[in-house]
């Protein structure tokens, strides 16, 4: 039987399972979807996902700021 038969002519997922959605920016920080559009990733086109994949590293910006961590307990008192 031959492999081709399981092989798929679709935009493929970004996820990379490390699905911790970031409480403020509320996207994926593994992959950069919202929740929506991870919902929605089955049911978009070809076209739909390849324009959501183009968008997805302009997001990665909106996460690298530190939410605090000790410096902002010790801060807070």
């Amino acid at each position: 039987m031959s492999q081709d038969v399981w092989k798929r002519d679709e935009v493929q997922s970004p996820c990379i399972q490390i699905c911790v959605v970031h409480p403020e920016a509320r996207i994926c920080t593994g992959c950069y979807r919202s929740i929506d559009e991870i919902t929605r990733w089955s049911k978009m086109t070809n076209e739909e996902r390849a324009s959501l994949l183009e968008q997805l590293p302009a997001r990665a910006s909106d996460l690298t700021k530190r939410r605090g961590g000790r410096s902002a307990r010790l801060k807070r008192g």
